[in-house]
């Protein structure tokens, strides 16, 4: 029986990307049945709503999605719709894995994956100006969250993805010298959780700038990283950089009753509707979605036909150095298939 998935095609270039990408699944074979919705501003455009309830129903029913990027509306009372999506399922492991796919770039062999904590830290939103004298805005003040049980099922959420996968050590990045408070327990709580996985996988501890530094001069030290939502946010499109940028990076949004799997990159509305984009990261993303549902197989091998398109390099899209289409782009690796 074909399992269902709640599709979201997104803003953008996301229609584009979208239907390539379920057309590539069709082709393999994979057993979805889609459960298209609408969110961003081609929600509001349908629904005067950025994230109408028929979207959030479905997300519920099938507990798992596939997104395209989404534009959040100016003035529409939310900061993202991406966060917005994660903080309502409770989505806290953000999985972002950067492996080298494209020939020819400064750094070959890569392979890591960056978990990053999804819903608490600086982006949980609380802040505020403070008056000073006649200035309401002379300062403003933000304030980071960080909680013993958000911290904990973070660090242990990606030892348990190291242990699964076969990987070999897990690194927290922190700020604990100078935050020695809040993120003193985040780092208290991952030493606590690294003994727990102590004969299986090794751990390691590194302050975020130094790690940023060591991630461009010897990024092939790492496999596993674990971190804060803001330091996340940066170090994970960090290593995207570091194995070509966005165009092939994929996301992943995991929480006890939900996922949601997404490129990770903008909508690009500069080339919206000339079938010129490039779908790899949501392809990607989809072989995510296919290892989630246990179609392990199935996601290795559209993962190899991507793979061996990207690097033979004959029909690929602008961004990874040819002139295919979308379309002709989709059309080779379904070939290779």
């Amino acid at each position: 029986m074909a399992t269902k998935v709640t599709l979201i095609p997104g803003d953008g270039i996301g229609p584009s990307i979208t239907r390539a990408t379920v057309r590539l699944l069709g082709a393999a074979g994979a057993e979805i049945s889609w459960e298209e919705q609408v969110a961003g501003m081609a929600a509001v455009a349908k629904y005067g709503d950025p994230i109408p309830d028929e979207t959030l129903d479905s997300i519920k029913r099938t507990r798992v999605a596939l997104k395209g990027p989404l534009e959040t509306p100016v003035g529409e009372g939310y900061r993202s719709i991406n966060v917005a999506l994660r903080k309502s399922f409770d989505l806290y492991a953000n999985v972002r894995p950067a492996y080298s796919i494209l020939p020819g770039g400064r750094y070959q062999n890569l392979d890591l994956v960056l978990v990053r904590e999804n819903t608490e830290g600086l982006y949980v939103g609380i802040e505020h100006y403070i008056k000073i004298g006649d200035d309401p805005r002379a300062a403003a003040e933000a304030i980071a969250i960080i909680t013993r049980e958000g911290s904990e099922r973070i660090v242990r959420y990606a030892f348990e993805y190291a242990v699964k996968h076969g990987r070999r050590k897990v690194t927290l990045v922190h700020k604990a010298n100078i935050l020695k408070f809040a993120q003193g327990l985040f780092l208290d709580v991952g030493r606590m959780v690294a003994r727990d996985f102590a004969a299986e996988v090794d751990f390691e501890e590194r302050i975020v700038d130094a790690m940023a530094m060591n991630l461009v001069l010897h990024p092939e030290r790492f496999d596993v990283i674990v971190t804060t939502n803001l330091f996340g946010d940066i170090l994970s499109d960090q290593i995207s950089g570091l194995v070509g940028g966005l165009g092939l990076a994929p996301g992943a949004n995991i929480g006890r009753h939900g996922a949601i799997f997404e490129a990770v990159h903008g909508t690009a509305p500069d080339i919206a509707g000339k079938n010129i984009a490039n779908p790899g990261a949501l392809m990607l993303a989809a072989c995510m979605l296919l290892e989630h549902l246990g179609d392990i197989e199935r996601a290795r091998h559209v993962r190899t036909a991507l793979e061996q398109t990207v690097r033979e390099g004959k029909t690929v899209t602008r961004d990874l150095g040819g002139n295919a289409s979308t379309d002709q782009f989709t059309d080779a690796i379904i070939a290779k298939l």
